[in-house]
């Protein structure tokens, strides 16, 4: 009987394996269909047969992104998520149209370059991710703003020329009419793909990302895996922008930009899971040729280019949300909990459904003066109470007098000078409002990425409804404000009924909203604001803008939503520890929609005083206030990772960066360099302020 029985058993493993097999590449079969599919749609579509001159001018057009894509998965392979890639292939563009006669001739020694680059990048980010153990997404978030001050710095816009030869060397034929050298490219990177995932390095790759304790527990060097997997991807993301540099044969600081959206969906098209542990680079090349198929046939059927955004985003959270349709899927969990809450409804035993007689526990009261006394000895003063949001918050604010005595140094005129501090308050106030959406969603760990186009679509839809009328205010305010409350909404629900990352959700909301604005507005914002929201952020009565005083409202409020309300103790609760928050009867999932609606409406705010402050909304108004927005809060002592943090120093971070940008505002220093500046003191603020015991 027993090897019967383990005979049995062997004949059932056999026959599951081919199963499982197919389960763990169910994502790159997928693609592998859906880009079959495609070409036939493409080859219909066409009036004559598809040449090789056809396949040749595909392979190239999505080669970049293939490439870009092949290092981004490595990185989310092994659980790790990088913002930074496609400032990367910009910087390597510019740094490539820029270089001197010797190098601009030698296609070989400009791909060294373009290489060696995305691997010095790669290194940096390593470094704070691996030996510093900072969080990935805040790091490779700062490295994109710092790369892009840089890039415009080498090149402030589109120039310079990027020599004939390296054209040559990577849009020709590998075999002339049989072979393109970009398919040839593509296919040496996967070879070493497959060379890799075979190696010691490989295995560790694939163990970090599945479980990262278990990994380093089972004596992997999960740090110097982490550091080498983000060295190998910058060499992918250089390479890619030493391609693109054939490509277009000149400079240009923003050719990367619409691939931080793209390279997302290509990876995740191609089956790779975020988050780790699962996928490979061969899905994520098919990926990158689906995606790029998909705009192209959008553009043959002349639909707006408007709208490649729209399908980019959506093509990210349908493969997301597919690739997540399984039993034990967030999806599914909450389906089974709606339907066992529906079914004890129907019996009517739901708690709110039965009647409960609370006892409250009354202690015996003493009125013995000792047990007074000893009450009032052991309730803790005020600093006691408070030290933890001190330690945080008063290095910003220290700093922030630091910066009040270098500017009266260099500018004078600074420390008794009442229109200064107005005028400080005045640029502070879109900071301050977004610092109190962002910083509640940082508080419960998560992050919003749509907030620049939530500005964007905001500030577009009231200057469009508003075309300086007083009157249309009354309307077109509260109904802005419900489109932000609506977006943030979607963002929540996104995240808590489906189970998306808030990254991937808010990242692909922002693509959606992008592509939303341009096709509103038909790529030029018309409309202008209403005079008296014009002087709301301009005028002056008796010194004083009237935002101001709105402002220190403002201000008051969300210190006690976030210090005084049950909303705000259920924020810090989640931030914790979500799963010891659910189990003490928090609405998580309600508390979660609340807090991106909150964001949201924010979001909707900043938008709205933007164009009143600038007199009119344009494309890409909100594109600066993404890295500001999380800067001030981690300057201000919060906890990336959620949990730590108070308004007060959200507060400090605010007037300390909005200080030192008008600081050098009055300098000689370029404005591209806010960007760097920006990137270098949140990395300089989260090593300062993080928590020692991560």
């Amino acid at each position: 009987m027993m090897a019967y029985s383990e005979e049995s058993q062997e004949i059932k493993t056999s026959m599951a394996m081919p199963s499982l097999r197919l389960g763990r590449h169910r994502g790159l079969i997928t693609a592998t269909i859906a880009f079959i599919v495609l070409m036939f749609v493409v080859s219909g579509l066409s009036d004559v047969p598809l040449g090789y001159y056809d396949i040749s001018q595909m392979a190239t057009s999505g080669a970049t992104l293939a490439i870009v894509a092949m290092g981004q998965t490595l990185v989310i392979l092994s659980g790790g998520f990088d913002l930074s890639a496609a400032a990367v292939v910009s910087l390597v563009n510019v740094v490539l149209a820029s270089m001197p006669e010797p190098i601009a001739t030698s296609p070989a020694l400009m791909a060294l370059v373009g290489i060696a680059i995305g691997m010095a990048v790669g290194a940096f980010n390593g470094f704070f991710i691996a030996i510093l153990r900072l969080q990935a997404i805040v790091v490779t978030l700062s490295t994109m703003f710092i790369l892009m001050g840089i890039s415009l710095l080498v090149m402030d816009k589109p120039g310079g020329m990027i020599d004939a030869s390296l054209s040559d060397l990577l849009l020709g034929d590998l075999v002339t009419d049989w072979v393109p050298m970009s398919a040839a490219l593509i296919f040496a990177l996967l070879l070493f793909w497959y060379w890799l995932k075979r190696t010691k390095l490989g295995l560790a790759i694939y163990a970090i990302g599945g479980d990262f304790d278990s990994a380093r527990s089972a004596g992997i060097s999960t740090r110097l895996v982490q550091f080498l997997v983000y060295v190998i991807a910058g060499a992918f993301y250089g390479l890619a922008g030493v391609f693109i540099s054939a490509q277009t044969g000149a400079g240009d600081p923003l050719v990367g930009n619409p691939m931080l959206l793209q390279m997302f969906a290509a990876v995740v098209v191609g089956g790779t899971l975020l988050g780790g542990g699962r996928g490979g680079l061969t899905g994520s090349v098919v990926g990158a040729y689906v995606l790029m198929i998909i705009v192209n046939i959008l553009l043959v059927l002349n639909v707006s280019a408007y709208f490649s955004t729209v399908a980019e985003s959506t093509i990210l959270l349908l493969a997301v949300l597919s690739a997540s349709l399984h039993r034990k899927s967030v999806l599914f969990k909450n389906l089974r909990q709606l339907g066992g809450r529906w079914t004890a409804r129907r019996e009517g035993i739901l708690p709110s459904q039965v009647l409960i007689n609370p006892k409250t526990l009354v202690l015996p009261k003493s009125g013995k003066a000792e047990d007074t006394a000893i009450a009032v000895k052991a309730d803790p003063g005020y600093l006691v109470r408070h030290a933890e949001i001190i330690r945080y918050a008063l290095p910003a604010y220290i700093c922030f007098v630091l910066v009040l005595i270098a500017t009266q140094f260099v500018l004078g005129n600074t420390l008794l000078n009442l229109n200064y501090y107005n005028s400080l308050i005045v640029l502070s106030s879109f900071l301050l409002i977004l610092a109190l959406g962002q910083g509640t969603v940082i508080l419960t760990g998560g992050l919003d990425l749509s907030i620049p186009w939530t500005i964007g679509i905001c500030g577009i839809l009231l200057a469009g409804m508003v075309s300086g009328s007083n009157v249309a205010l009354v309307y077109a305010v509260p109904l802005v404000l419900v489109v932000g409350l609506l977006i943030g909404f979607l963002n929540g629900f996104g995240i808590v009924a489906f189970g998306l990352s808030p990254i991937v959700m808010t990242l692909a909301m922002n693509g959606i909203l992008q592509g939303a604005a341009l096709v509103y507005s038909g790529g030029t914002p018309d409309g202008f604001a209403a005079p008296l929201l014009r002087e709301f952020m301009t005028a002056r009565f008796a010194g004083i803008t009237p935002v101001v005083p709105f402002i220190v409202c403002f201000v008051a409020v969300a210190i006690l939503l976030l210090n005084r309300t049950a909303f705000g103790r259920r924020v810090y609760a989640m931030g914790n520890s979500e799963r010891a928050a659910e189990l003490s009867g928090i609405p998580v999932k309600r508390t979660t929609i609340k807090v991106y609606m909150l964001s949201g409406f924010c979001a909707a705010l900043v938008g709205i005083l933007l164009t009143g402050f600038s007199g009119q909304a344009s494309l890409g108004m909100g594109d600066e206030y993404l890295l500001p927005s999380i800067a001030v809060v981690v300057v201000g002592g919060a906890l990336i990772t959620g949990g730590r943090g108070s308004y007060v120093g959200m507060l400090g971070g605010v007037i300390l960066l909005t200080a030192l940008q008008t600081l050098l505002a009055g300098t000689i220093i370029p404005s591209s360099a806010r960007s760097i500046l920006y990137g270098l003191v949140i990395l300089g603020a989260i090593i300062a302020l993080r928590d020692r015991k991560s």
